[in-house]
């Protein structure tokens, strides 16, 4: 199993689409920046999509459980906001 679990800070805007003909209904994608300064790509569809377009604005600081893709992207399952 690919599981990983990474803190950082969104760093861009959560950009949110609709998606037509796919299994998943809505795509949430924005980026953070690790500790060491590392940048990567988020992902996350359909119902969590949905929770962080409406709970999270570009400077949160947060803590991801995902996977990684192929493409070095994290596809998240759940969040938690680090205060």
């Amino acid at each position: 199993m690919n599981l990983c679990f990474i803190i950082g800070k969104i760093i861009s805007e959560i950009k949110f689409e609709f998606l037509l003909n796919s299994k998943n209904t809505s795509i949430v994608i924005f980026q953070i920046e690790l500790d060491n300064k590392s940048i990567i790509e988020v992902k996350t569809y359909n119902e969590i999509a949905d929770k962080c377009y409406q709970k999270l604005t570009k400077a949160d600081r947060i803590a991801i459980q995902g996977k990684i893709n192929s493409n070095m992207e994290i596809i998240m399952q759940d969040f938690d906001y680090l205060f």
